[in-house]
């Protein structure tokens, strides 16, 4: 009930996109993370085109979010979450109708680009309407995107009874009915259009090209220390689809165990993620509980040492808990920086580069994933080898410690701005949204 009344209390621009996220998050995950099974044994696929085909969805995304982002500067944000949700329905059917490699390359181009073009957009467009509140509505996104991605696998399995193209073709659907809603309900914004401050705007009044947004954005030093600085967030992160399911199963055994980590987190965050985030913002410096949420990210990793040999004494729900501990403090990790991390972005330049500087953000941040994960899985081979199986667990420890001092650094500077409070509201947006209650 809390949580419905926060999203009550935000414009109709905001609680459609918090449903939209949710819905992103539900067709992704129902598709995604069956693909690679259905590539091997539907089609025969070798793993080297396995990952090809994975790697091109990937670098198609991460590698242009930079444009998405430009693009909602430019273009206005709710034009490029429309055509990026139309993009996504295109390239998940793609993958339900065409069996060829050149098509499920393409498939995997556009789904790619898809993201790029709406996850900068959707953050810009969260970020300038949801005002004062910034962090409540990024706690809030979070939460529904959190829902989406433990409802999307549970209906993916559901699916698979039939055939993975009844998954594909879904997953287009929900894609396809987003991108209508968002037609008919997302009010406009329009695209700015001012000038680089103490520059003119040029003889016919227009504002400086693409290339100058992007290099007043990368020569902004104070936000690239700080993406710098948060890159162990998403390395981190994203062990819950690497580290964490293989401690899970090596505790264990049990091959379902990985998907209790993804219960785990679902639950905090439904019930505990705004709560956590209201407590928080009123109580000490946004850099202060990145900082803190980075240092419980790290400190997540220390509880599977105890059982990362599977040969801790205690049956296999024993052996269990200090993964599923980990896990849990991982997600409240997340939920402790994540949302101001979100609202922080924006501040260190001027509002009309907010995609801008998301797309940059999640450009940095997703070749730092990247990067984390070859490391951590170099980390995973040599401890088996070697009979140091707490090698990995070691090193995520070191990585959210690390970028936590980052953080703290640069917070003792002065580096990290205020979030910006004061913001014109767009024209034609609902009055300023009430504050939450508890």
């Amino acid at each position: 009930m809390r949580t419905l009344r926060a999203v009550r209390g935000f414009p109709l621009a905001v609680r459609l996109l918090l449903v939209n996220q949710f819905g992103v998050n539900t067709g992704f995950y129902l598709l995604i993370p069956y693909l690679a099974v259905h590539l091997e044994e539907d089609l025969g696929m070798s793993a080297a085109l396995i990952g090809v085909v994975l790697g091109v969805r990937n670098l198609s995304q991460q590698g242009l979010f930079i444009i998405g982002g430009s693009a909602a500067d430019r273009l206005g944000a709710r034009g490029v979450i429309i055509a990026g949700c139309a993009v996504r329905t295109v390239g998940f059917a793609l993958f339900a109708l065409g069996d060829a490699l050149a098509v499920l390359l393409a498939a995997s181009v556009l789904s790619g680009l898809a993201g790029a073009l709406f996850n900068p957009a959707v953050r810009a467009y969260i970020a300038v309407e949801s005002g004062e509140r910034k962090a409540e509505a990024f706690a809030l996104f979070q939460v529904f995107a959190m829902a989406g991605a433990m409802a999307g696998p549970l209906l993916g399995s559901a699916l698979l009874l039939i055939d993975f193209r009844a998954s594909a073709l879904t997953a287009a659907a929900i894609f396809a009915v987003l991108t209508v809603a968002q037609a008919l309900v997302l009010p406009a914004r329009r695209a700015s259009k001012d000038p680089e401050p103490g520059k003119s705007a040029g003889g016919d009044g227009r504002r400086p090209g693409v290339l100058a947004d992007w290099r007043e954005v990368a020569s902004n030093r104070r936000f690239l220390a700080f993406a710098v600085a948060m890159t162990g967030m998403f390395t981190l992160e994203s062990q819950l689809y690497l580290l964490l399911p293989d401690g899970a199963r090596t505790a264990t055994g049990w091959a379902g165990a990985a998907g209790l980590i993804f219960l785990v987190g679902t639950v905090l965050s439904l019930t505990l993620q705004l709560r956590v985030t209201t407590a928080l913002k009123s109580r000490g410096s946004r850099g202060r509980w990145i900082a803190a949420g980075l240092a419980c990210m790290g400190l997540a990793f220390v509880p599977p040492l105890l059982v990362a040999d599977g040969d801790a004494p205690g049956g296999a729900a024993v052996r269990l808990l200090p993964v599923l501990a980990g896990a849990a403090l991982l997600y409240l990790g997340v939920m402790a920086a994540q949302p101001f991390v979100m609202e922080l972005i924006p501040s260190f330049g001027r509002e009309s580069l907010t995609g801008t500087s998301f797309g940059l953000f999640y450009v940095v941040s997703g070749v730092a994933a990247a990067v984390g994960n070859t490391a951590v899985g170099w980390a995973m081979d040599l401890g088996e080898r070697g009979g140091r199986s707490w090698l990995p667990w070691l090193f995520c420890l070191a990585v959210g410690l690390s970028s936590a001092a980052g953080v703290a650094w640069l917070s003792r500077r002065g580096a990290l701005p205020e979030p910006v409070t004061a913001g014109v509201r767009p024209a034609g947006s609902a009055r300023p949204a009430r504050e939450a209650v508890s």
